[in-house]
C-alpha cells in the first residue's frame, strides 16, 4: 500500500500567502484588509498565524475580499492539506 504524505501550510508559508494576496489585490495594509473584511487586524493575524481557526459566519467574508473560494482559504490556513 502507497502511503500519500499530507502537507499543509506552515504559519510562515500562510503569511507569505496573505502577503502576496493583499498585494496583488492592491490592498495595502493589514488594517486596511481587516476593515474591508469586518474583522479586527489582531483577530486576521490568529488565523493566518493558525493560533485560531475562523467560525464558519467569517469564511464567507474573508473569500470575498480574498477572491479566492473557500477551499483555497482553508488550505491556505492549514485547516485542509495542499493538493
Amino acid at each position: 500500500m502507497t502511503r500519500t504524505l499530507s502537507r499543509r501550510y506552515t504559519k510562515t508559508e500562510s503569511s507569505e500567502w496573505l502577503a502576496q494576496r493583499l498585494k496583488k489585490l492592491d490592498i495595502r495594509s493589514y488594517e486596511e484588509f481587516a476593515n474591508l473584511v469586518g474583522l479586527d487586524r489582531g483577530t486576521i493575524s490568529r488565523y493566518f498565524r493558525h493560533d485560531r481557526r475562523p467560525s464558519i459566519d467569517v469564511i464567507a467574508p474573508l473569500c470575498e475580499v480574498l477572491e479566492v473560494s473557500p477551499e483555497t482559504l482553508l488550505i491556505v490556513l492549514g485547516a485542509l492539506d495542499k493538493r
